[in-house]
């Protein structure tokens, strides 16, 4: 993935296995364009904590004071959404993971027009959403997570991880902060 995390897309489309030039002109030469080099808030960001009630607002903070640090233009709305994702993504893994896995790991990806963030642990069940009886007071984190993406235009999944486990995540398109 060669592309810095630049464009629309969360997960950049070829992977590392993919040719860089087309078959017909391998070497584009001195006359392409430069692929400019990433914003100054681009990045990827990984942390790990303990599959515990404690890592849930610790790793909210965490999200947070990273996108403020690295000065990642996201809106107020959008900030809260992320951060609520996080949330929600942390107190599944605490809830439903902890026993097979200990550990949790928290992942940012800051793109030049998204923000992912995704959680991993290394439970090898695969979550759904479900529709919760409306009497019960949770059970209802996936649908929010989906919910939340959908409405800020983003996309979100689960996948299986190489070890066994899975990564939960959501990615959301950063829109240009309007100040007054």
């Amino acid at each position: 993935m060669d592309n810095h995390g630049r464009g629309p897309d969360p997960r950049p489309a070829g992977g590392a296995d993919a040719p860089l030039g087309s078959a017909e002109d391998p070497d584009p030469g001195p006359a392409a364009d430069p692929v400019p080099g990433p914003l100054p808030y681009e990045g990827v960001w990984r942390f790990t904590a303990p599959a515990v009630d404690a890592s849930v607002p610790q790793a909210r903070h965490a999200v947070r004071d990273l996108l403020y640090r690295q000065g990642v233009p996201v809106s107020d709305d959008l900030l809260q959404g992320l951060l609520l994702i996080v949330s929600e993504l942390v107190t599944n893994a605490v809830r439903h993971a902890a026993l097979l896995s200990p550990m949790l790991a928290v992942e940012v990806a800051v793109g030049a027009e998204w923000v992912r963030v995704a959680v991993e642990d290394n439970h090898p069940y695969r979550p759904t959403a479900l529709e919760a009886d409306h009497d019960e007071t949770g059970g209802r984190g996936l649908l929010l997570v989906r919910e939340i993406t959908r409405e800020a235009g983003g996309a979100c999944d689960v996948e299986h991880t190489s070890g066994g486990g899975k990564v939960i995540w959501a990615a959301l398109p950063l829109k240009p902060v309007r100040t007054p």
